[in-house]
């Protein structure tokens, strides 16, 4: 297992400020951070490529589609938007040295038609990740299709959607990411559908239910853990917590309460969290 940490805890996009944070959080011993992919400059990321390098840190890269790249526009000329942003999105990971790219790229985040996917949005958004994973496979980029609340998405909200979607996708470069935070909301059995999904799995957000540190909430991470030891996953274990330091990610995310001492604080237990719980035994069902 590696341990990471998503950087939207302290900034939705990278500049000369995080680099105490990074050095920090190579001091607790995370082995690397996950980046945000907004900004499309294949040269930034080159550089911080190298900076990322020096401090031991590696990565892995997350991003979200507007409205504007939306993959299952009835539009063709949205459609061939969402697919020219991809490849530059494939691009800046490549460049930053992920060979992970994360998050919900199947559809536009928080765009909603008051009914669930239509047969021809579901086509067109396996078309597309179809497409977008034949781009980024010489890169070595693999697409973790994130499943997400019903809150945010309408597309792949549980896992068992996320199997067949990946399935009729058909490439080994897309497969699923799993983020407790939305398993919890929505799945029946968290563990039984992780097992499901076994192999598929190429990533997980540990989240808690409220979006703070790991361990003090409500996911039931026992079973969890278990869940993944049995489907042999041995990837980037990657906390994904929210606070209200940002305003913009505090809207985006509805976090408008303290709920922890401090973002380091968060990112020393969290990290005391995982080491603990890798390393506890599988526990009987």
């Amino acid at each position: 297992m590696k341990y990471g940490i998503n950087l939207y805890l302290w900034a939705d996009d990278m500049d000369d400020g995080l680099l105490p944070v990074l050095e920090s959080l190579r001091r607790m011993g995370y082995d690397g951070v996950e980046v945000p992919i907004f900004d499309l400059d294949p040269a930034k990321w080159k550089q911080w490529s190298t900076r990322l390098d020096d401090l031991g840190l590696e990565r892995t890269a997350n991003t979200v589609i507007a409205p504007e790249h939306n993959p299952v526009s009835a539009d063709p000329a949205v459609r061939k938007a969402a697919y020219e942003h991809m490849r530059k999105v494939v691009d800046a990971c490549a460049a930053v040295g992920s060979s992970i790219l994360c998050g919900p790229h199947q559809v536009a985040l928080g765009v909603f038609t008051g009914r669930g996917a239509t047969d021809d949005e579901w086509k067109r958004s396996v078309e597309h990740l179809r497409r977008v994973a034949e781009y980024a496979q010489p890169s070595g980029v693999v697409l973790a299709e994130e499943v997400v609340n019903r809150f945010e998405i309408y597309h792949l909200n549980i896992l068992d959607q996320a199997i067949r979607f990946v399935d009729e996708v058909d490439h080994p470069n897309c497969r699923i990411h799993l983020d407790t935070f939305h398993a919890h909301i929505e799945e029946k059995d968290p563990a039984a559908a992780i097992r499901r999904a076994g192999g598929r799995i190429a990533h997980v957000h540990v989240s808690e239910n409220d979006r703070g540190v790991p361990g003090t909430g409500s996911v039931a991470w026992d079973a969890t853990f278990d869940a993944l030891r049995d489907t042999g996953y041995d990837g980037w274990l990657t906390v994904e917590a929210f606070g209200n330091f940002l305003p913009n990610l505090a809207a985006a995310t509805k976090i408008w309460r303290p709920l922890f001492e401090s973002e380091e604080q968060l990112a020393r237990d969290a990290l005391a969290f995982l080491k603990q719980k890798t390393a506890q035994p599988t526990r009987r069902r």
